[in-house]
C-alpha cells in the first residue's frame, strides 16, 4: 500500500491568485521580467519572506510557474564540428515573482545523469512537451522551493543530453560548461532558445546555490573551486574531490580504463567523442597508476583556497564507491582557507540525507539556502558545524572535525596491537585470500596475512579522522601493493543498508505531471561479529611520491605509509580492535599481484589512530575470536551510476 505524507501547505493569497491567471508554462520570456520591462517595482520584502521567522514561505503557485528550456553558449568546440558548443539549461520558477519584478536565486543541479540514467533513488529523468520545454524536472527541489520564491536550474553538462560536444569526465570543459551557465545567470554570458532567440537571465538575481549527489555534486567541488563569481554555496552529497583517489589509492587501480568507460556511459554516442574518449584512456595511466597532469586538472582539492561559496557536506561513513578520503581532504582544505562549511557524516554508503534523514534534511536545506541565497539572518550558521550518526538514526552534534587532528601512535608486536615489538614478521602476496578470508580466525596464523590484535577495550574508543599504517619493510620485489584492513571484533547489532518501503512522503507541491512524492527507506542491521572499520591501499614505490614512483631496492628497508578512509566511530568498551595486513587485493582493486614477499619491522612501524577517548592496549595473552561470515562482502559496482 502507498501512502502519502503531505508535509507542506501551499499558502497562496488572493493577490497571488489574481496574478496566475495571467500567466501559465511557457518558453523563453513570456511575461515581463524585470524592472526595466514596465513591470512593477519590487517590493522591499518579497512575498515569500516571512520577516517573523526569518525564513521563506510557499506562497507562489507551483501549477503556474514558469517552465522554460534555454542553450546557453560556450567558446568550446569539444567535438571538433566547427561549431561552438552549448548547454542545454531548464528552469522552473514561479510567475509571480516574474510578474512583480522580484528578483530570485537559483538552485542549480548539474548533471551528466538527466537522460542516461535519472536521478534519486527512483531514477527520475527529465521530461518535455511537445515543444520541448521542460515539463518534469526530476527530485524535489523544484517542488519545495520554487514556491518559496526561487528558481530551480538543471543543466546538461557538456556532451550529455541535450547539451552538444563531448565531456571530459571532470575535467576542465564539463566544469566551464556549468561555469557558463552561471556566468549567463549573472549577465556575463548569452543564451538562446530553441528557435535561437536571444534570451537573457533578468529575473534572477544571480546568487546561485549547487546541489546534487555523486557526480553532480563532483561537479559543484568542481566549479566552486574556480571561483567563479555568484556561486554563493555548494551542497556536495557523497561527492568526488579528486577523480585520482576516484579510479585509484596510492597508485593502485580500482578498474581499468574507467574514464572512457564513464565517459561512454553518459554521453553522446558519436565518432568524435570517440575519439574523446580514447584520449582519456591513452591519459588515464592506469599501467602506471601515476598522478599527472592529466589527474591534476581533475583535482579540486588544489584550487580550494579559489573557493567563494560557502559548502555543505554529507557523506555516509560506509561509502566504497566515493570514499571517505574524498570528504575528509575536501573539508580539510576547504577549513586551510576558512570557507564557511557544515558536515554531516551518515552511517549509510552511497545515499542522499534525503532518504535516510528526510524530514531534518529537508529543513536544514531551507534554512541554509534561505540564509546563503536569500540573506535572511536565521541564524543557521550558529548551529553546531557537524553532525554525525553513531548509532542507526541517533545523531549527535560537534563542534568541529575531526575531533583528533594529530592521531596517535600505537606499535605493533608480533601478533598484537599496542606493544612495542622486536624483530620482523613476513608477508607473502596471496592474490586469491579474499577479505572474509582476511578477517576471518584473527588469532590463527593465516598465509598471506598478518594480524594485530588488541586487548578487549576498557572504555569506549573514538575514532575521529584519518588513520593511517606506517610499515618499515623490505621487499624481495621493486614494487608491491600494500593493504591495510582495521576490524572491530565483538557480536552486535550493525547497520547493513537500507530498503526502499512501500510508503512514500510529499516535500512540496505537485500537479498532474511533477509529483513531489517519494518512497522512504528504512534502514537494515544485520547481527554479526565483526565490523570493518577502515581499508586502505599503497603501491609501495608510490609512497613517497603519487607524481614519481621510485622503485623499492630489493633486500633494503624503507618506509611505507598505508593510508585508511577516514571514519568517525565509536566502537563499544569490550570490543577487540584488529590491523590486517596483506598485499595485493584482487577483490577491491584492479588485479595488481607481484608476487612479493616483505618483511616487516616491528619496533619502526605502527597504527596511525585518530582517538578521542578510550585507548588501545595490547592483550597479555591471545584468545581464539570465533568470526562467522554470515553475509559475504561485495564491493560496490562503481560500472553503475545508480550506485
Amino acid at each position: 500500500m502507498r501512502t502519502v505524507h503531505a508535509r507542506v501547505t501551499i499558502l497562496v493569497s488572493s493577490a497571488v491568485l489574481s496574478l496566475t491567471t495571467l500567466a501559465g508554462p511557457a518558453v523563453a520570456s513570456p511575461v515581463p521580467d524585470g524592472p526595466g520591462s514596465g513591470a512593477p517595482a519590487a517590493p522591499s520584502v518579497p512575498q515569500h519572506v516571512d520577516t517573523r521567522t526569518k525564513s521563506t514561505q510557499p506562497v507562489y503557485d507551483y501549477s503556474e510557474a514558469i517552465r522554460e528550456s534555454v542553450y546557453v553558449d560556450t567558446t568550446m568546440d569539444t567535438d571538433s564540428d566547427g561549431k561552438n558548443d552549448v548547454v542545454a539549461v531548464d528552469i522552473v520558477r514561479p510567475s509571480e515573482t516574474a510578474l512583480a519584478g522580484v528578483k530570485i536565486p537559483v538552485i542549480m543541479d548539474a548533471s551528466p545523469y538527466y537522460s542516461c540514467c535519472g536521478r534519486g533513488n527512483e531514477s527520475e529523468k527529465k521530461s518535455y512537451d511537445a515543444d520541448g520545454v521542460i515539463r518534469k524536472m526530476p527530485l524535489f527541489y523544484d517542488n519545495y522551493f520554487v514556491p518559496r520564491g526561487y528558481a530551480m536550474v538543471g543543466v546538461d553538462i557538456v556532451g550529455t543530453g541535450r547539451s552538444t560536444g563531448c565531456g571530459d569526465v571532470g575535467g576542465r570543459d564539463e566544469i566551464q560548461s556549468v561555469v557558463d551557465v552561471i556566468d549567463w545567470l549573472n549577465g556575463r554570458n548569452t543564451a538562446r532558445t530553441a528557435d535561437g532567440q536571444p534570451v537573457k537571465a533578468n529575473w534572477t538575481s544571480g546568487a546561485v546555490g549547487m546541489i546534487g549527489k555523486s557526480y553532480d555534486g563532483t561537479l559543484a567541488n568542481g566549479v566552486a573551486a574556480t571561483g567563479v563569481r555568484g556561486l554563493k554555496t555548494i551542497v556536495p552529497i557523497s561527492a568526488i574531490s579528486s577523480w585520482y583517489d576516484y579510479t585509484r589509492s596510492g597508485g593502485v587501480p580500482y578498474s581499468d580504463d574507467y574514464m572512457p568507460w564513464l565517459a561512454g556511459y553518459v554521453g553522446h554516442d558519436s565518432p568524435a567523442c570517440d575519439e574523446v574518449r580514447g584520449e582519456l584512456g591513452d591519459n588515464d595511466d592506469d599501467d602506471t597508476g601515476n598522478y599527472t597532469s592529466f589527474w591534476s586538472e581533475r583535482d579540486y582539492t588544489k584550487n580550494a583556497s579559489k573557493v567563494k561559496a560557502s559548502v555543505f557536506i554529507t557523506h555516509g561513513l560506509s561509502d566504497y564507491n566515493v570514499q571517505t578520503n574524498h570528504f575528509s581532504q575536501w573539508w580539510s582544505a576547504l577549513a586551510r582557507n576558512n570557507v564557511p562549511r557544515r558536515l554531516w557524516l551518515g552511517l549509510e554508503d552511497h545515499v542522499d540525507p534525503f532518504e535516510f534523514r528526510r524530514d531534518e534534511w529537508v529543513d536544514e536545506l531551507h534554512e541554509w539556502f534561505d540564509y546563503w541565497l536569500q540573506g535572511l539572518q536565521n541564524g543557521v550558521m550558529k548551529e553546531p558545524m557537524v553532525s554525525v550518526e553513531t548509532a542507526p538514526d541517533v545523531w549527535r552534534d560537534y563542534r568541529a572535525w575531526p575531533a583528533v587532528n594529530r592521531p596517535r601512535s600505537v606499535p605493533l608486536a608480533a601478533g598484537k596491537l599496542g606493544a612495542a615489538g622486536k624483530g620482523s614478521v613476513t608477508v607473502t602476496d596471496d592474490p586469491d585470500l579474499s577479505e572474509d578470508e582476511i578477517v576471518a580466525d584473527p588469532t590463527e596464523v593465516i598465509a598471506g596475512r598478518q594480524m594485530f590484535l588488541s586487548a578487549p577495550l576498557t572504555a569506549p574508543l573514538r575514532i575521529s579522522g584519518t588513520p593511517s599504517v606506517t610499515l618499515r619493510l623490505k621487499s624481495d620485489s621493486s614494487t608491491t601493493p600494500v593493504t591495510a584492513r582495521l576490524i572491530e571484533y565483538g557480536d552486535a547489532e550493525r547497520y547493513s543498508g537500507v530498503r526502499r518501503t512501500s510508503e512514500s512522503t510529499c516535500e512540496g507541491s505537485s500537479t498532474d505531471y511533477d509529483d513531489s512524492c517519494y518512497y522512504t527507506v528504512e534502514k537494515l542491521t544485520t547481527q554479526s561479529d565483526h565490523g570493518i572499520v577502515s581499508r586502505g591501499w599503497i603501491d609501495a614505490a608510490h609512497s613517497k611520491s603519487l607524481s614519481k614512483p621510485t622503485p623499492l631496492t630489493p633486500g633494503q628497508w624503507t618506509t611505507v605509509t598505508v593510508p585508511l578512509r577516514a571514519q568517525d566511530q565509536v566502537i563499544p568498551k569490550g570490543r577487540i580492535v584488529g590491523l590486517a595486513i596483506t598485499l595485493s587485493d584482487t577483490e577491491w582493486t584492479s588485479p595488481n599481484d607481484t608476487g612479493a614477499s616483505i618483511d616487516i619491522d616491528l619496533s619502526a612501524s605502527k597504527l596511525n589512530i585518530p582517538i578521542s577517548s578510550g585507548t588501545l592496549t595490547a592483550p597479555t595473552k591471545l584468545h581464539p575470536i570465533d568470526v562467522e561470515i554470515t553475509t559475504p562482502t561485495q564491493r560496490p559496482n562503481l560500472h553503475d551510476p545508480k550506485n
